[in-house]
């Protein structure tokens, strides 16, 4: 079992930055890749990205390319999500969760923190 806790998020205004954080505990050994995925009022949860723990190469989705980076340090088992140019509909509960494989499916991740809310304003 590995226990993830979200933290970081917030109300900011749109074209602002806001970086949120996910610290694992428990068996992080057993970490292969942490992915990051949001969900807002009536949607369903959508892929956001996911880092390699081991390698730190980052993947994401269209919507947040350019604007979102994944980042990792192994010393504190915490990964991150820095966001950058805020937009309205950047509005939701960001999760992190982790899985064994490669993957952009929220089926495929096993364990996942609480969620935090960032909501953004214009």
């Amino acid at each position: 079992q590995v226990q993830l806790v979200e933290s970081g998020g917030g109300l900011v205004q749109a074209g602002d930055s806001l970086r949120l954080s996910c610290a694992a505990s428990g068996r992080t050994f057993s970490v292969r890749y942490m992915g990051w995925f949001r969900q807002a009022p009536g949607k369903e949860r959508e892929f956001v990205g996911a880092i390699n723990w081991n390698s730190g190469g980052a993947a994401y989705a269209d919507s947040v390319k350019g604007r979102f980076t994944i980042s990792r340090d192994n010393a504190k088992n915490t990964v991150y999500l820095q966001m950058n140019s805020l937009k309205l509909e950047d509005t939701a509960v960001y999760y992190c969760a982790r899985s064994m494989i490669r993957t952009i499916f929220p089926q495929d991740f096993d364990s996942w923190g609480q969620g935090t809310q960032v909501t953004v304003s214009s």
